[in-house]
């Protein structure tokens, strides 16, 4: 990875791509400093610390601090997210936009289009709800209709302006903007969640309980790290031969090649979609001003991840296993819309290809389900593994950390992919060179 950096920063046409990158990341993190106009910094703080659960520190994690700051980032890229995932399902539900998808680079466009619109539409949806419903609690210093308001434009700005940046770094940076946005907002917590860790279990001990403890969260992270890049380095090649055939006077195909199929078919989507509906009832009564006592108090508990694994209260690591079942529904679910056996099996038979042992048609595709039933279970598996450590380490030991495992699989994944997009476009400059001479 050094290596490649090293022999990126040496051409300059990639090394302008790094630092216009490097230089949209600078304004990122001094935009997530800029409080929203009229709103009470202290007291968003001081209701940030009251809360018990988590479903508020991954959303912080995710913005970089903005959204714990009130700055005007403090929605960041999340309507963005959220609008790409709906526009994902949506594209599958609806046979106009299954039609602009396949129509090739005008259909994608016009998709990425329909996406912004999406964006603007949730961010003014998402900012109404925070600056009404915090703001009856205290946000702002005065509550009335302009305060409202202005809260609700600098809001929508803010994730427009975020929309736009990660745009930019797509066409003239490295690429991958969005997900660099992102990374870089989880990456901008790391520093403040390790200090916090070392504070509470190392720093104060005596000598041996200090190293020891050191060398347990060292241990922890590397083998988190090394389970997200196996997870997603793990491929499973199906071998497709081509049968040959004569045009005009010569003899065409014959070759060989083979369908990658990823182990973790859906990435990190049925973390955050289990996430989401777990967590989604405890901000609504967050933003209601619900104190969660009586029986809906106790449900909400089971959903709350500080609660999981807990040695006191067992009975409320139920909720872990829901959420754990969730992650492996929405891993078969997700693959089944994003990846179509029967498609790709119709694809193979019309332009001649086979897999070697299978008959063309309907058993390709039985033979495809059932390979890629396999790889989902074992993806998923994978998945769960990775999201709970945290939340184990956390109710057994009180670890309590902004970032998880669902922030190390998207860091991971992104640096993993950002990296081979610098080495195909190095190796296309090269290409290039070689043709120039």
């Amino acid at each position: 990875m050094l290596t490649t950096l090293k022999n990126a920063f040496k051409i300059k046409e990639i090394r302008s791509k790094i630092l216009f990158t490097l230089a949209m990341l600078v304004v990122i993190r001094l935009g997530s400093q800029l409080p929203v106009p009229g709103v009470d910094r202290t007291y968003f703080s001081t209701w940030f610390e009251q809360q018990t659960g988590d479903a508020f520190s991954f959303f912080n994690a995710i913005t970089g601090g903005s959204f714990l700051n009130m700055s005007i980032l403090a929605l960041n890229i999340s309507p963005y997210i959220t609008s790409s995932i709906i526009m994902q399902l949506l594209t599958i539900a609806i046979p106009k936009l299954e039609e602009m998808q396949r129509d090739g680079e005008d259909g994608r466009k016009k998709i990425a289009s329909i996406t912004r619109y999406v964006t603007v539409v949730l961010a003014v949806v998402q900012a109404a709800a925070m600056s009404i419903g915090f703001g009856r609690q205290g946000l702002l210093v005065n509550y009335n209709a302009v305060n409202v308001i202005t809260c609700i434009a600098a809001l929508t700005a803010g994730s427009a302006f975020m929309m736009w940046i990660g745009e930019r770094i797509t066409e003239k940076g490295i690429g991958n903007g969005i997900s660099i946005v992102l990374v870089i907002n989880i990456v901008s917590r790391l520093p403040q969640d390790l200090a916090n860790l070392f504070d509470q279990f190392v720093f104060g001990k005596a000598p041996a309980t200090a190293v020891l403890a050191a060398c347990i969260i060292i241990a922890v992270i590397l083998l988190m790290v090394v389970l997200v890049i196996i997870l997603n380095a793990g491929v499973r090649k199906i071998p497709v031969q081509y049968a040959k055939k004569v045009q005009g006077r010569k003899m065409v195909g014959g070759q060989t090649s083979n369908i990658p199929l990823k182990v973790n078919t859906s990435g990190v989507i049925p973390v955050i979609f289990a996430s989401s509906i777990m967590q989604t009832p405890i901000i609504i009564c967050s933003f209601v001003g619900y104190q969660g006592t009586g029986f809906w108090g106790e449900v909400l508990k089971y959903l709350n991840q500080n609660y999981w694994c807990n040695k006191a209260q067992p009975i409320y690591t139920i909720g872990m296993i829901v959420y754990i079942l969730l992650v492996i529904f929405f891993a078969y679910f997700y693959t089944s819309i994003t990846f179509n056996p029967l498609m790709v099996a119709d694809n193979m038979k019309r332009q001649g290809g086979f897999i070697p042992g299978i008959r063309p048609g309907k058993p390709t595709s039985d033979y495809l389900t059932r390979v890629l039933n396999y790889l989902i279970f074992i993806g998923a598996v994978g998945l769960v593994v990775i999201a709970i450590l945290p939340f184990i380490f956390s109710g057994l030991f009180g670890a309590h950390i902004s970032f998880g495992g669902t922030s190390l699989i998207i860091i991971v994944s992104v640096i993993l992919e950002t990296m081979k997009q610098v080495e195909s476009q190095m190796l296309v400059r090269n290409y290039k060179g070689f043709l120039n001479d």
